[in-house]
């Protein structure tokens, strides 16, 4: 596919950002970056912000970081390759997954870093067509935390007056980006117009502070009502959901110690690992709504993360423990994602005794809610514009000391 080289020339002075009047995010032409696909089945926050987006305009979808390598990573939009590198509609959402010649990757090992950042320079000066004419039509463009951020640059160069946000789902550490990745972000920050993190333990790894703050996930309070039926046989059940950091010896543990519970496992992206005892039920990725059922109607969640580079901003942007909360479900995750929720029971991972103490006590607890979260409209009115909320900005004294939790109903 032809490219267009995008190399920038003078790139924005590091404090640019501070002085330059802030746009407004009127209704108008939303660009997503991601590396994730609107259009899995898996849905991750970016999904629903986009569904709101389509409600107030034009909202655009563009997926990156995929090439031939994706198949080595079982990438979650193999589904679609067929279908990449063309725009395609899906409900009120423009698509595009640019299927790259070779996209840039970390190759964790320091010597070929300069074989990486010239893998990253060349992928960055060339972008799609489709990418630069939607970044110069865009009002509102919208990076991911990841390979999306490299991008900063030129949507500032082609297009000044649109209103450019991070939207920090995760930490760079944490999903391991790529050396040149991080600098990318350390040159842009102060440039955004918005920095969105979903918890305020993230804002150490901002090299900004006037435009920092905490907007956290949303949910649609809708989906109580579609939850139903049941999709459970008579009996106790617990589930686990997705894939992020999953640590099967968990599920191994649990399922050994209480036969007499029955454990889903859902969207893990593995089969049935060893260790699990005969009533774990293992299924792939399955549909937003219909996971719901399981969550709703489950006696006990499990947020089975690893322990290996678990970072301490889960306990607060944790989707599928936001999910087990709004259906007042008990549910169990280690100790360094607990926070400071009454639902939640904490354990050590690789630790039996932990896991089953852990179960235990989330089985006798009572189904209450630990926290009341905004709608997707909400959130989203505060991630397009989160000056005009001063619950959301962080103070100085909070971006200092990053395991300080700042209360937020997001």
């Amino acid at each position: 596919m032809s490219t267009i080289d995008a190399t920038t020339e003078h790139p924005p002075h590091a404090d640019a950002g501070a002085a330059r009047p802030r746009p407004r995010a009127a209704p108008g032409n939303f660009l997503i970056l991601s590396a994730h696909d609107y259009r899995t089945p898996r849905r991750a926050n970016i999904h629903f912000i986009a569904d709101e987006l389509a409600r107030r305009g034009q909202a655009r979808f563009f997926s990156l970081r995929y090439s031939a390598l994706s198949r080595w990573k079982h990438d979650i939009r193999l589904p679609l390759d067929a279908r990449a590198n063309t725009v395609e509609r899906h409900g009120d959402v423009e698509c595009f997954l640019w299927k790259a010649v070779l996209h840039p990757f970390n190759t964790r090992r320091r010597w070929l870093r300069p074989l990486e950042h010239l893998m990253f320079r060349w992928y960055a000066r060339r972008p799609p067509p489709v990418l630069v004419s939607w970044l110069r039509e865009a009002d509102v463009v919208i990076f991911e935390s990841g390979t999306a951020v490299v991008f900063a640059e030129l949507a500032r160069r082609i297009n000044p007056s649109a209103r450019l946000i991070y939207r920090a789902s995760d930490s760079l550490d944490a999903i391991d980006s790529a050396h040149y990745v991080r600098q990318a972000f350390a040159r842009a920050a102060a440039d955004m117009d918005a920095i969105a993190l979903v918890s305020p333990a993230m804002a150490d790894g901002v090299a900004s502070r006037h435009n920092v703050y905490h907007v956290g996930h949303g949910i649609d309070p809708r989906i109580d009502r579609q939850a139903d039926p049941s999709p459970y046989r008579a009996g106790l059940h617990a589930v686990a959901v997705g894939s992020m950091l999953f640590d099967p010896a968990a599920i191994a543990i649990a399922s050994r110690a209480f036969p007499e519970i029955t454990f889903h496992v859902i969207g893990s992206g593995r089969g049935r690992m060893p260790g699990y005892g005969d009533n774990v039920e293992v299924y792939g990725e399955m549909p937003h709504a219909r996971t719901l059922r399981y969550i709703k109607h489950a006696d006990l969640g499990i947020a089975p993360y690893a322990s290996a580079r678990l970072p301490a901003y889960l306990a607060d942007s944790s989707l599928k423990l936001l999910q087990y909360d709004f259906f007042a479900l008990p549910a169990i995750c280690p100790h360094a994602v607990v926070g400071g929720y009454a639902s939640r029971f904490g354990y050590t991972p690789g630790d039996a005794e932990s896991v089953v103490a852990a179960i235990r006590l989330a089985l006798r607890a009572p189904r209450v809610r630990s926290r009341e979260p905004l709608d997707w409209p909400q959130t989203v009115d505060r991630l397009l514009e989160p000056e005009r909320y001063p619950e959301t900005r962080l103070a100085p004294s909070s971006t200092a000391d990053s395991g300080r939790r700042v209360h937020v109903d997001a």
